[in-house]
């Protein structure tokens, strides 16, 4: 079992958000992985229904499908460009990092031009595994922390 800090400063936001009776509302986009309903092109167009008032977007990264790098980049432009989620923290995860030969974060973060990103923007790139679990619980808890440093002064 882990209660390391990672988790131990997610779940205290938790207990803080629960105590103002506050929501955040966090929109998770699986994208460019064939297998996953949520980033086929077919549905892309309904992801705009869930703009709204969120708070965070998890934006998922084949790490280990080259190919498809380009339409990723493209795809996250546009999102980016959405007014409704201008505020959002932007979490990317660099999945399949246990795949021999994926790209790292920090090879991903250059491919995606993540650095000429509008500096108004929060935004964290993770190396993770949905295998693995490794890199998930830091990620997420950086979201968390980032959404609650814009939103709620924390004590």
């Amino acid at each position: 079992m882990l209660f390391g800090r990672e988790q131990m400063g997610l779940l205290s936001i938790i207990r803080k958000i629960k105590r103002k009776e506050k929501e955040i509302r966090i929109l998770m986009v699986y994208t460019l992985n064939i297998w996953d309903v949520g980033g086929q092109k077919t549905i892309r167009s309904y992801w705009r229904n869930y703009f709204e008032q969120t708070d965070g977007l998890v934006w998922v990264v084949d790490s280990s499908d080259l190919r498809r790098l380009d339409d990723c980049k493209m795809e996250l432009d546009n999102l980016l460009k959405e007014e409704r989620l201008s505020g959002s923290s932007l979490l990317i995860l660099a999945n399949k990092q246990d795949i021999k030969g994926a790209l790292t974060p920090e090879e991903i973060a250059k491919v995606l031009n993540l650095e000429a990103m509008d500096k108004t923007r929060h935004w964290e790139i993770v190396g993770c595994s949905a295998y693995t679990g490794d890199g998930l619980l830091e990620g997420f808890d950086w979201l968390v922390q980032d959404i609650a440093s814009r939103i709620y002064v924390l004590d």
